[in-house]
């Protein structure tokens, strides 16, 4: 139970290791009109864990899981179910995705081993916070930020496709977010309309890295078929060794096509067909897309890997000059894997003396802080540290959407223009 990991020391009341509630020989009147109107947050929900009837029930039959209250479902997996809750203290909505341990088979645990592994060591705006995980006797609880405005899959699918300035803000947003995540040596490998979700103010945030992968560096070869096919590169249909990021740079490619154009290049009956079609690189756009997007989709979806555009090719294209992304707000290198969430470049000082005022008022001690130094998900101490972080980020600005201006002005991105041109056959040496 929660309460297990928090031992508090205050005057006149002495607590389990189990709970926080008060297990003294205090009087009951003192008890009644001293002790309860000075309990915190932490302390009253804690009693209610191992006291309260209701609340005891609801942990039982899975309506409150930890510090959360379960609510409805809102989407399901292969292996999974997903459903809102609610923090009891920070009162944040969260999604919560749910497996069941028993009918968890080797491959099944090694997948989620990396799902976790991966989204472990991204911080990014664009890429879907893990906040916890919380194991239970039968089941697994990976808590993941609520993203609430739908997948880019259904938005085409009821309103058709995007426009080219909203096709512009969405995809440079995915763009970031891969960038990130490859210099993070993490390949996503299943990126799809259905994993790119938007939050009610449009963010984009990249999801479901079940499929995911750490590589030691860009160089190294990978050889599981994994992925939704409509979106597998060529490579991957060959039944032979491939390089993680040229795969993930086909998926976008496919992902923008939808997007500007309602549908997707790679169509068959079958699915002899569909690999037929897509190693032959058979596709072809509507002429009514504009050409700077064309000559993009043509870079990205390049059979032969090494002759497809490298991140910051799409980054410098004529299609995606015009966007201005709040660069200054998004890390342009991942934290390092001992770097402690205390310490990182993701939070200003600001931020994190808010949130541990934050923490101290609902509860949390310096102790608890220092104990659990933030850094296990499967503590719930470090649960609500990255939600009140987050929620600081937000204020910041952090979920801050791209915008599309008349004229460059970034001589940063100016400055990958230069990468326009480059063509890369080296099958050993992939820049990204």
């Amino acid at each position: 139970m929660p309460g297990s990991h928090y031992q508090v020391t205050t005057p006149r009341l002495h607590h389990s290791v189990y709970s926080l509630t008060d297990s003294s020989d205090i009087g009951p009147d003192d008890e009644e009109l001293d002790a309860r109107p000075s309990l915190t947050p932490l302390e009253r929900l804690s009693g209610d864990m191992c006291k309260n009837k209701n609340t005891i029930k609801d942990l039982m039959i899975g309506r409150r899981v930890g510090f959360y209250k379960v609510r409805g479902e809102i989407g399901c997996g292969t292996f999974s179910r997903v459903k809102l809750a609610f923090h009891a203290l920070t009162k944040d909505k969260v999604a919560m995705k749910i497996l069941d341990k028993t009918r968890m088979d080797t491959q099944v645990q090694r997948l989620l081993s990396r799902e976790i592994s991966s989204m472990e060591v991204l911080r990014n705006p664009n890429v879907l916070h893990l906040y916890e995980v919380v194991e239970t006797p039968s089941r697994l609880h990976l808590v993941l930020e609520y993203a609430g405005g739908g997948d880019l899959h259904n938005k085409i699918c009821n309103e058709g496709k995007l426009s080219d300035d909203t096709s512009k803000i969405t995809f440079a947003q995915i763009l970031s977010a891969i960038k990130y995540m490859h210099n993070a040596n993490v390949i996503h490998r299943d990126l799809k309309a259905e994993n790119v979700l938007f939050t009610s103010s449009g963010c984009v945030k990249v999801a479901d890295f079940g499929f995911s992968t750490r590589i030691s560096n860009h160089n190294d070869f990978l050889d599981t078929f994994c992925g939704s096919p409509p979106y597998a590169a060529p490579e991957l249909f060959r039944d032979e060794c491939y390089l993680g990021p040229p795969v993930d740079v086909w998926a976008m490619g496919v992902l923008l096509f939808f997007m500007v154009t309602g549908s997707m290049p790679f169509r068959a009956d079958t699915m002899g067909k569909l690999r037929r079609s897509i190693i032959s690189g058979a596709y072809s756009i509507p002429p009514w897309v504009p050409g700077p997007c064309q000559r993009l989709i043509k870079g990205i979806l390049k059979p032969e890997p090494s002759e497809r555009h490298v991140i910051d090719q799409m980054l410098g294209c004529d299609w995606l000059l015009p966007v201005e992304f709040p660069w200054s707000l998004v890390p342009s290198e991942p934290a390092g894997p001992l770097h402690s969430l205390i310490e990182s470049d993701w939070g200003e000082l600001e931020e994190e003396a808010e949130v541990r005022n934050q923490m101290e008022e609902l509860g949390f001690t310096a102790e608890h802080l220092q104990n659990n130094q933030l850094k296990d998900c499967r503590n719930p101490v470090t649960g609500v540290y990255r939600i009140l972080l987050h929620q600081a980020q937000k204020r910041r600005g952090c979920d801050s959407l791209p915008v599309v201006r008349g004229m460059v002005r970034d001589p940063k991105r100016e400055g990958l223009r230069a990468y326009r041109g480059l063509r890369h056959t080296s099958k050993l040496c992939v820049l990204s």
